[in-house]
């Protein structure tokens, strides 16, 4: 039975409506109040405040100190690491990871005021002050000037919560309004009105854009309190926006690399945590850009996550592409379908919806994570999974019955399944070839990978690292199979491209791959058996050879041959001598 769309979609449009003045009521308040900090409600998860110790009617202060706290917490995830001292940064990082890493330039040593950045920079880098006077932040009052019936009003309570904040952290006065967002409050303060040049310019990481931005801060760093595994599966948080740069400086072939700047290659789509402007590029922070999918597309496209292709290629991107010129992008991304005539999803609006609510916490949904793993198929009934699932049913609701969603979802789960098995079944193939020794120089010319890195049949390693036979091709080809192959299957699958998961990509590869490494094993295999039977017969005196494999039949009749071969090569010789 189909369900009432129509009551469904008025009970949705109730819970909005309360979901919403609720909200409105909260940042309205503490304006009402004469500056009062509002308690910050927002979509922060009952998980978060818990983590940190807080009551849920924490002041905005209250709430961004101990964020940033943790956030800047060597021991929960903040720096370099504990491979630290396998490797340094080069000039390029100091932006990847501005906090550890970015030092102002010494060749500019003045006294800067807030006037003095956009009228230098027009000059030194007009690119930078086109971009931020075309922006919200540089133009507040035409924000607060909209009519409300447009598209962009909903921005006014914004700049009443960003005020509120500020004014809960006594950075704003009481009955003040902020006048701008200028260079001088990102890079070297808030509300500050100079500046030592040399000394106090900042590059803004993820906790300067959350001062101003407390809620969507707390949100996404709320990714490390609600992705908690039931079988650990991964370790809590992992893998996420709010742990990404973390997950880049623990992995050791990253660690160990000496080419660093092939290695930051990794770092540019891992910091998300460190900075803002992953998602929300600098200086223009255009909502419009980061709603649409080409904004993810820089971090999720290629061979081991190749969502955007996969999407693109799906009748939701086929929408997209032929009618998103027609949407108002300018909407609340809650609000895109019924006003901003979006007739299919986009990335953000799949992954930032949760029961009916959009946030900057992007896991809440997530069940198969960046690989599958036999502790994720194997647990897949566990409550953790199926409540996480049915929010996905929720959320394809939006436009699928719950019939075609379950149907989707449950035939996903399975395609899954079927190519993690044959990665598995390889994965065992090639294991075994390696506790056997058998693999081509691994005896003779395999050099152990650079420290903090172990070695490991087919390993992540092997993708970033060669010298001698390590890896050997199969391994490479099976490092290939899993990290990338598996993934494309299972991405092609949960993005609906059936190409990207049948036979352009995906099965078709894995069957490919899975050949592969099945023929070499054979070939290993018979040629270790040879080597064994000729150390055999070579102790034995002649007439004493056990004939009693294939193998062994095969390899006296190879000698034999090889004989006849010879001796006919030595007749000729003499031949050749007698004429």
């Amino acid at each position: 039975m189909q369900p009432d769309r129509e009551g469904r979609g008025s009970m949705l449009n109730l819970k909005k409506f309360f979901s919403y003045a609720t909200r409105l009521a909260l940042i309205l308040a503490p304006a009402l109040t004469l500056g009062v900090s509002a308690p910050v409600f927002a979509d922060t998860p009952d998980e978060t405040f818990k983590a940190l110790g807080l009551a849920k009617t924490a002041s905005p202060k209250e709430l961004y100190d101990a964020l940033t706290k943790r956030y800047y917490d060597e021991s929960q995830g903040a720096g370099k690491g504990s491979l630290s001292k396998y490797w340094e940064p080069i000039p390029i990082s100091k932006y990847l990871d501005p906090h550890d890493f970015y030092k102002p330039p010494q060749t500019i040593d003045i006294d800067a005021k807030r006037g003095d950045c956009v009228e230098c920079h027009s000059q030194v880098t007009p690119g930078w002050t086109h971009s931020w006077k075309g922006s919200v932040h540089g133009n507040l009052d035409a924000i607060r000037n909209l009519p409300e019936s447009e598209p962009r009003a909903y921005k006014k309570a914004m700049i009443i919560e960003v005020e509120n904040n500020l004014r809960s952290m006594g950075t704003l006065k009481n009955g003040e309004t902020l006048k701008e967002v200028g260079c001088i409050d990102c890079h070297m303060g808030v509300g500050k009105d100079h500046g030592q040049h040399k000394t106090e310019l900042r590059m803004p990481d993820a906790a300067a854009c959350g001062q101003c931005h407390v809620q969507q801060f707390a949100e996404r760093e709320s990714e490390r309190d609600t992705f908690t595994w039931p079988q650990d599966q991964w370790k809590p948080g992992h893998p996420s926006h709010a742990l990404s740069y973390k997950a880049n400086v623990e992995n050791a072939v990253w660690a160990a690399m000496e080419q660093r700047e092939v290695a930051e290659g990794c770092t540019f789509c891992h910091t998300p945590q460190t900075t803002c402007n992953s998602c929300h590029t600098r200086h223009e922070f255009s909502a419009v850009q980061a709603r649409k999918p080409q904004a993810c597309a820089i971090c999720h496209n290629g061979v081991d996550h190749n969502e955007f292709e996969g999407y693109m290629l799906s009748k939701h991107g086929t929408i997209y592409q032929t009618r998103g010129d027609t949407w108002d992008w300018n909407v609340r991304l809650a609000d895109a379908m019924e006003k901003g005539n979006m007739n299919a999803p986009t990335c953000a609006f799949c992954h930032m919806e949760y029961q009916g609510k959009f946030t900057h916490n992007m896991v809440r949904k997530a069940r198969w994570a960046f690989v599958p793993m036999p502790k994720i198929a194997e647990n897949l009934n566990h409550p953790w999974f199926t409540q996480r699932k049915e929010s996905w049913v929720s959320t394809c609701s939006n436009c699928h019955s719950d019939s075609f969603a379950r149907a989707y979802l449950d035939g996903m789960d399975k395609g899954i399944i079927s190519g993690l098995d044959i990665t598995e079944k390889a994965r065992s193939v090639l294991v075994k070839l390696y506790n056997d020794r058998l693999l081509p120089g691994q005896t003779t010319n395999r050099p152990a990978p650079p420290a903090p890195e172990k070695d490991d049949a087919g390993g992540f390693f092997q993708l970033f690292w060669q010298k001698g036979n390590n890896p050997s091709a199969i391994e490479y080809v099976f490092a290939d199979m899993w990290e990338h192959h598996q993934i494309k299957h299972y991405k092609g699958l949960a993005h609906m491209n059936p190409g990207g998961y049948t036979y352009t990509e995906g099965w078709s590869q894995l069957i490919g791959a899975a050949a592969k490494i099945n023929d070499e094993d054979t070939k290993l295999r018979e040629a270790a058996e040879i080597r064994a039977e000729l150390k055999r017969v070579s102790g034995q005196k002649r007439g004493d050879i056990d004939l009693d494999s294939p193998t062994r039949r095969a390899f006296a009749g190879g000698l034999g041959l090889l004989a006849m071969l010879a001796g006919a090569g030595l007749l000729m010789q003499r031949g050749r001598k007698g004429r």
